[in-house]
C-alpha cells in the first residue's frame, strides 16, 4: 500500500512521482490512497509510522520506507525481493481469454450492454444456449489496449472459445448463418 501525495494516475509531488514510477518499472502490485483526501489519516499516519514525511509505502502491513529507502532497496536488488510483484500482463491475458471456455470481451456485460455491437453479440450467443462469461472493456484501463495486441484483432467485441480469438461480430454472424458457430463454441471446430 502507498500512502501518497495525490493518485498514482497524478501524483502531486516529485517523490509520489517518483515512487510510483519506480514501482511501476518493477512491475510491482500496490494500491494507493491520497492522503490529501482525508486529513485525520494524513496526520495520523506519521505517528502511527514514526516517519514524518509522504510517500510512504507498506508492504503486509508494514512500513518499508519513504522514496529514498526505496531508491536503496531499488539499487541493492532488493526491492524486487521485498514487494509482490503483478502477474505480467500477457499472464494476465492468457488468464482472461482462458477464464470461461466461452469468453466475450465487450463494453458491458451480460446484463446490460452498453452498446449496439454488444447487444448484437449477446443475443447470439443467448441463443446458442451455450455457457459464457464476459469481461468488460470499459472497466479496466490497461486490458482493452493491450488485448488487441495479444490477439492480434485490433477491434472490440472479441470472442474467444478454448482461449483461441474467434475474432468479432461480423465473423460471429457468418459463422452463425453458415452453421458452424455452436462447434467453433464448443471446440469442435
Amino acid at each position: 500500500m502507498l500512502f501518497m501525495k495525490g493518485t498514482p494516475q497524478e501524483p502531486c509531488c516529485s517523490f509520489s512521482k517518483q515512487m510510483v514510477e519506480i514501482l511501476n518499472k518493477h512491475n510491482i502490485q500496490f494500491s494507493s490512497f491520497n492522503i490529501f483526501s482525508d486529513e485525520e489519516v494524513h496526520q495520523g499516519l506519521k505517528t502511527y509510522s514514526n516517519w514524518p514525511t509522504y510517500p510512504q509505502l507498506y508492504v503486509s502491513g508494514e512500513l518499508i520506507g519513504g522514496l529514498d529507502i526505496i531508491k536503496e532497496l531499488e539499487a541493492s536488488d532488493e526491492l524486487d525481493t521485498i514487494c509482490p510483484t503483478a502477474p505480467k500482463l500477457e499472464e494476465r491475458l492468457k488468464v482472461l481469454t482462458n477464464k470461461a471456455s466461452v469468453m466475450l470481451f465487450m463494453k458491458g456485460n451480460k446484463q446490460e450492454a452498453k452498446c449496439g455491437f454488444s447487444k448484437q453479440i449477446l443475443e447470439i450467443l443467448n441463443n446458442t444456449g451455450v455457457e459464457y462469461e464476459t469481461f468488460d472493456i470499459l472497466e479496466d484501463e490497461e486490458v482493452p489496449q493491450r488485448l488487441k495486441t495479444y490477439s492480434n484483432w485490433p477491434t472490440y467485441l472479441q470472442l474467444y472459445a478454448k482461449g483461441e480469438l474467434v475474432r468479432g461480430l461480423d465473423i460471429i454472424r457468418e459463422l452463425g448463418d453458415n452453421g458452424e458457430l455452436l462447434p467453433v463454441l464448443k471446440g469442435e471446430n
